[in-house]
């Protein structure tokens, strides 16, 4: 970012912020840009022992349908991300988890937000019971590996997170070296 950036707070809400930033570029153009600002989430590969990936049937109001997709959620306020994973997967799933590992990160979207995406696998999994936060509509769906490849194959899992973590569970830990 320039050195003579100015920022200026346009919204503070609940789940993220928006900041407008202005600078003159290396032509003397004026540039401005509307950026998100979000605290971090983190999205769980759970993985049952007969090879089963915990899906979930998620209520996302934005784009008006249920999607398919894996456990997720926004870190809390100085919440480790590690952290976080455990919380999200016994929240929206049940599940608790006697493994849980660090596969990486990526940015949501970084074009217009800085929202960084924590991806974990969950192993050792036990069942319990779910605590939806008020608003949430949730239904647990383990589903085959295989068969949540497939389903981002057709098209029918189109949460960008979902995807790229079964596509990294797949391609570093399943496919690749260890």
């Amino acid at each position: 970012m320039p050195a003579t950036t100015q920022t200026r707070r346009v919204y503070d809400g609940t789940l993220f912020k928006v900041d407008v930033l202005s600078w003159t570029d290396g032509q003397g153009r004026a540039i401005r840009r509307e950026v998100v600002r979000h605290p971090g989430a983190v999205t769980v590969v759970g993985v049952t022992g007969d090879d089963h990936v915990l899906m979930i049937r998620n209520r996302r109001v934005a784009v008006d349908e249920r999607l398919c997709e894996l456990p997720a959620g926004k870190l809390e306020p100085g919440e480790p991300p590690e952290a976080a994973a455990v919380r999200e997967l016994a929240e929206e799933t049940g599940y608790r988890a006697s493994r849980v590992r660090r596969l990486g990160e990526f940015y949501t979207s970084p074009g217009f937000a800085d929202e960084l995406m924590h991806v974990y696998v969950a192993e050792g999994l036990e069942p319990g019971r779910q605590r939806l936060e008020p608003g949430e509509d949730i239904n647990v769906e383990p589903i085959a590996l295989a068969a949540a490849l497939d389903m981002v194959r057709r098209g029918e899992i189109r949460d960008g997170k979902s995807i790229a973590a079964l596509l990294m569970y797949w391609t570093f830990v399943r496919n690749g070296p260890e």
